[in-house]
């Protein structure tokens, strides 16, 4: 069922200025920054090698990501695992027994649908799992 590990979500409350930290200090590659209206987030994804770190900062106060940084401060947020199919995924997990926050896939960031496994299922962690569009 998980392909890979996709990202890591990092909450930050100002993205431009995580955007400088992670590419022009760290060193990471910066690979563009999207909004994702429905989650109420702005979001930059940043490479490291093979793995990347989604950097969020909330557009709205009701989002999940501005709730988090007001409860939280700003850091990771959750972890993000590649799926083939996030129905099926989602259906999987809820037969074991996971919580999780949606009831079918919604529009994630760069055209994925995505669906969240509740942290009280996970150790403590917010999963989020990603079914990347087919690219043929």
């Amino acid at each position: 069922m998980i392909q890979d590990l996709d990202h890591i979500g990092i909450a930050v409350h100002d993205l431009d200025e995580a955007v400088r930290l992670w590419r022009d200090v760290i060193g990471l590659r910066f690979e563009g920054i999207e909004e994702v209206l429905g989650e109420g987030v702005r979001v930059a994804m940043m490479r490291a090698g093979e793995v990347r770190l989604e950097l969020l900062e909330p557009l709205r106060d009701d989002s999940a990501i501005a709730k988090f940084l007001e409860s939280r401060g700003p850091g990771v947020h959750h972890l993000a695992l590649r799926v083939g199919d996030g129905a099926e995924a989602l259906e999987r997990l809820k037969e074991k027994g996971l919580k999780v926050l949606d009831d079918v896939p919604r529009a994630g960031a760069h055209g994925t649908k995505v669906v969240f496994v509740h942290p009280k299922s996970l150790n403590g962690v917010l999963a989020e799992l990603v079914e990347v569009p087919d690219e043929s």
